[in-house]
């Protein structure tokens, strides 16, 4: 069995550079279990990045800072056990106060956490925000954590202080992911089988229960315009729901284990799934159709042998916000770095024990968390995208499969426009 194809010689592809490491403290006794580092994440601008170290606590840090420390310190970071309290940002434009890193105690373990802002990312429709019970301003800035006790709680990232705490799941909060128009509509997914959406703008009221997995739901993540989110799990599970109607839209049928983790393309017209069955499929969320798919064991394994313990469990998937890489972490201590339009990686790194990964907000870097509570950076794949690329974007977040096909042009441009060459 291979990581290659037997077309690619493995000592010819590139090895990505490492930015940085950020290592957990970990006491003489301390227990492995409960150390695992579930998810990382950047805030939508780039200001601040979260992860897990296990034993209940999340650790943020300012992104800008943390790279200067990497560039001033070497690579390694031990973070430290000191809680600083972050100072509150200004919300009228004007001089804002330089954000200090912060240690958050959530009560129970972390398995998920998402930022969210209420102000829209570029990409996506703009809605106003009106606020109940708290009157912030239009730059707040979120952060939820899903616990092992079913909780959500919601912190202001600028204070560290708690401001809502959602209880309704009855199982382990495993993904969460928020609305990317500024809405600050926030969905569960949990392992009591369930999705649920979450007003926060509105108290965290629940606004809807989504269900229709029939085991644990891993991961979820909404479309670039928010009118769409995927959801996958264990039983094969991909499903795609409209969020307007909150109605399922289709299930995607081709994976053979557990799904675990998913991501929307910038542009919203692809859909990348990771999975046990040692696979990565990028799909048309339009139209359910497996666009590329990504393997990591070769010669491809049988339905059987995919469906089992194969050594390959892929565990997690990124786009980058260039809408031309993907990056992939599998049980072969291996973090893959992959174009949309090539079938083996163009870029590679060493990591054992990982769990997550996610692209910088400027695609510039990949995290990725570990089961002992650390994070490891690395230097991703760069290059300028062709002025045919981003015209595909641009066309492609206004505009589904349906009606590019219908387009009176040429049949190899409808391809283009497809990601079908």
């Amino acid at each position: 069995m291979a990581s290659f194809p037997p077309r690619v010689n493995e000592k010819e592809i590139v090895r990505s550079r490492t930015i940085g490491e950020l290592l957990a403290p970990a006491a003489p006794f301390d227990k492995k279990c409960g150390r695992e580092n579930w998810t990382v994440a950047f805030a939508p601008d780039g200001s601040y990045f979260a992860w897990s170290q296990g034993h209940r606590t999340v650790k943020l840090v300012p992104w800008s800072q943390c790279l200067k420390n990497f560039l001033l310190h070497g690579t390694k970071n031990i973070t430290n056990s000191s809680s600083l309290r972050l100072s509150r940002q200004n919300s009228d434009g004007g001089q804002k106060n330089k954000p200090r890193e912060h240690i958050i105690d959530c009560g129970d373990i972390v398995w998920s956490l998402a930022f969210g802002s209420s102000v829209p990312e570029k990409q996506s429709r703009c809605v106003n925000i009106e606020w109940h019970r708290f009157r912030f301003g239009q730059d707040q800035l979120l952060l939820a954590t899903g616990l092992n006790n079913g909780r959500i709680k919601i912190w202001d990232v600028y204070t560290g202080k708690l401001l809502l705490n959602l209880v309704d799941h009855t199982e382990v909060v495993r993904d969460l992911t928020f609305a990317p128009d500024g809405s600050l509509i926030l969905v569960s997914a949990s392992r009591d089988k369930t999705l649920r959406v979450w007003d926060l703008k509105d108290d965290g009221n629940m606004m809807k229960v989504l269900r229709g997995h029939q085991n644990w739901v891993y991961s979820c993540a909404f479309s670039p315009d928010s009118s769409m989110l995927c959801s996958v799990g264990a039983s094969k599970a991909v499903f795609l729901w409209n969020m307007d109607k909150y109605t399922m839209i289709r299930k995607l049928e081709g994976h053979h284990h557990d799904v675990v983790a998913c991501d929307f393309s910038p542009d919203g017209a692809l859909l990348a799934t990771a999975s046990y069955d040692t696979r990565v499929y990028i799909w048309d969320p339009h139209t359910g159709a497996i666009l590329m798919e990504f393997g990591h064991l070769f010669p491809p394994p049988t339905p059987i042998f995919a469906g089992g313990a194969n050594d390959r469990w892929v565990r997690s998937v990124s786009f980058s916000h260039d809408g031309l890489h993907i990056a992939s972490l599998a049980d072969d201590k291996m973090v893959r770095f992959w174009r949309i339009d090539e079938d083996y990686p163009v870029q590679v790194a060493p990591l054992s024990n990982g769990l997550c990964c996610a692209f910088s907000t400027d695609g510039s870097v990949l995290a990725a968390g570990t089961h002992d509570g650390s994070v490891y950076f690395w230097a991703t794949p760069r290059q300028v995208p062709s002025l045919q690329h981003l015209c595909r974007m641009s066309i492609r977040r206004v505009m589904p499969t349906q009606e590019v096909q219908e387009l009176p042009v040429p049949s190899k441009i409808l391809e283009f426009l497809s990601y079908r060459v």
